[in-house]
């Protein structure tokens, strides 16, 4: 672990040589401002000049003291955001890379801990544990070298307490971890249980569950409490210990040093300055006490941040991806196969199918018939256990996960618009696309007017889910982004389902449009709506039972004539 931690200092070598180099002054200032003291201690009141030397050189080194402090400060602070950054970025690019099935099991918010809260605990530690295990070890070792040289006995007494302060530290780390890596997975529920409450909140007031809301955000923030009064015991435990330990080290040095100098085995200077070691040591020894807590928080939660970064991906390219030079989107699906788990039951049973380029093909069935999983195997969102499915001829495994997906076009029944303009949202099926691009599909898709009717136009916000915007608003941006993408093969999962009649009329047109030269397959529960398909494929429990143009299977008085009757009422 602390090898996979180093590596993030690497691309920063020379900022934490300097952070490094800073506290190497700070230490060397410490330890040398007692030994001038010791100095001044011992010079005659006559030796004015010597006098004012050894003062202008405390003021000195008190400044270098202040400076080097400023710039440890600040650039070990610096080092750990950068570090941060980095982490960060690596995690999301990582999050990019997972499958669906991982984003199927995990919770939005428990994501959203590890990406803030604790890759921010992990860039403190990032800069302030080198930094203070530095201090602490240059000081304490300079200052007991330079008490062992001025009095060795006075200096074996002084170091009495330090192994039992190192082995209190490593007795608290442990529980210090196991605590912070509780609280961690509450502040992850409570993040998680926020989410799905505001995110839900229509939902919550339509159905008057303020009170289930609250009840349940409760239970998990009680627990959160409870996690962190935990952890607070701990440290409050080993904070007022280490304390102790600290002010009887002085109590020691003051005891053992006035014994001594009643007997003449030291001199009173030499005992005031081995008390400014102390007191000088306090601050590195404070820093290890910090060190305990801050390693024991930063080792959790770099233990939550390797768990994301060890999971691979459950769909992988293969070696030598095939990317073909055109795609005409023929599609032919072979005893294909499919359960979400292996312990599930298949939501897939030995379906075969074949579509033809250009041709509009229909999924039909009750819900949970495995229409919407057959899509997104499609594209590879999912991958099935048996079976193949072929574009042009060529496996979709074989196919570069970027380029098959870049051939494939999905509207869905509930849109998911970003948290931006109307223009961005557009133009996330093509970056690159020209504003004449944009409207153009704009108008294609039955939107442009609504588009125009605003006062800032392209560039009105809609609101985080595209609150500001009706469902039909939001569906016709999503198939305005579609003809930006122009891929060859769409699928149109429900997208109609949920309209009103005027909107339905509006994207059925810009459907067509969009339809015209491409391998489409929609997924419709209205079946008035896919009567024109070329070949309508009708699924009962994960099996394909029907198939045929609307009038074959009306004509065939079987289980789609039984939906697409109940379809009219």
């Amino acid at each position: 672990m602390i090898r996979r931690f180093c590596a993030f200092y690497r691309p920063h070598k020379a900022l934490f040589a300097l952070d490094l180099s800073m506290a190497f002054i700070r230490a060397l200032c410490a330890v040398l401002i007692p030994v001038a003291t010791r100095h001044l201690f011992k010079l005659d009141g006559a030796e004015v000049h010597e006098i004012i030397v050894t003062v202008s050189v405390l003021i000195l080194l008190v400044a270098i003291l202040a400076l080097s402090a400023f710039n440890n400060i600040k650039w070990g602070h610096v080092l750990g955001t950068r570090i941060e950054t980095d982490m960060r970025g690596v995690l999301f690019r990582h999050l990019q890379k997972l499958s669906f099935s991982y984003y199927d099991k995990t919770k939005t918010g428990h994501i959203m801990s590890r990406l803030s809260n604790d890759l921010f605990t992990i860039s403190e530690v990032a800069h302030h544990v080198p930094e203070d295990i530095f201090l602490a070890v240059f000081t304490i070792s300079g200052a007991f070298a330079c008490m062992f040289w001025m009095n060795p006995l006075l200096a074996w007494i002084a170091l009495i307490p330090l192994p039992i302060m190192v082995l209190c530290g490593i007795g608290f780390q442990q529980r210090f971890r196991r605590n912070v890596r509780t609280m961690r997975r509450r502040v992850a529920d409570i993040n998680a249980n926020i989410e799905n409450a505001i995110q839900g909140i229509r939902e919550v007031k339509s159905f008057a569950g303020e009170n289930h809301a609250v009840a349940q955000f409760d239970e998990v923030n009680h627990d959160f409490r409870e996690s962190k009064e935990t952890m607070y015991h701990t440290m409050a435990a080993f904070h007022s210990t280490m304390m102790g330990l600290i002010h009887i080290h002085e109590i020691i040095i003051a005891i053992a040093g006035a014994v001594m100098a009643f007997k003449g085995a030291v001199e009173i200077a030499d005992v005031l300055v081995f008390l400014m070691f102390a007191r000088f040591m306090t601050k590195p020894i404070d820093r290890m006490v910090n060190f305990v807590e801050q390693f024991g928080q930063g080792a959790a939660s770099f233990e939550r941040f390797t768990e994301i970064m060890d999971i691979e991906p459950d769909i992988r390219d293969r070696p030598n991806p095939v990317e073909p030079q055109q795609v005409t989107g023929a599609i032919d699906i072979e005893s294909l196969s499919f359960a979400y788990e292996s312990n599930d039951a298949e939501v897939l049973r030995n379906v075969s199918l074949s579509i033809p380029a250009g041709q509009t093909v229909a999924l039909v069935g009750e819900s949970g018939a495995g229409k919407s999983t057959l899509a997104a195997l499609i594209p590879r969102f999912y991958e099935a256990h048996h079976g193949t499915i072929k574009i042009d001829g060529v496996d979709v495994l074989d196919l570069r996960q970027q380029f098959l997906r870049e051939q494939v076009g999905i509207v869905q029944q509930s849109p998911f618009l970003f948290d931006s303009t109307i223009r961005d949202n557009i133009l996330f099926g093509n970056r690159e696309a020209s504003d004449a691009e944009l409207v153009a599909a704009a108008r294609q898709a039955n939107i442009l007017d609504f588009i125009e009717s605003l006062p800032d136009g392209f560039d009105s916000h809609v609101g985080e889910h595209g609150v500001k915007l009706s469902g039909g608003q939001k569906q016709r941006i999503s198939i305005a982004r579609v003809f930006l993408k122009n891929p060859p093969i769409l699928i149109f999962d429900e997208a109609t389902s949920a309209l009103d009649t005027e909107s339905e009329q509006l994207i059925q047109d810009a459907m067509e449009r969009l339809c015209k030269n491409r391998t489409t397959i929609i997924i419709a529960h209205r079946l008035s709506t896919v009567k024109h398909a070329d070949t309508i494929y009708v699924l009962r429990n994960g099996k394909v039972v029907e198939s045929g143009t609307h009038a074959e299977l009306t004509a065939l008085n079987g289980y789609y004539q039984t939906l697409y009757t109940k379809s009219l009422f």
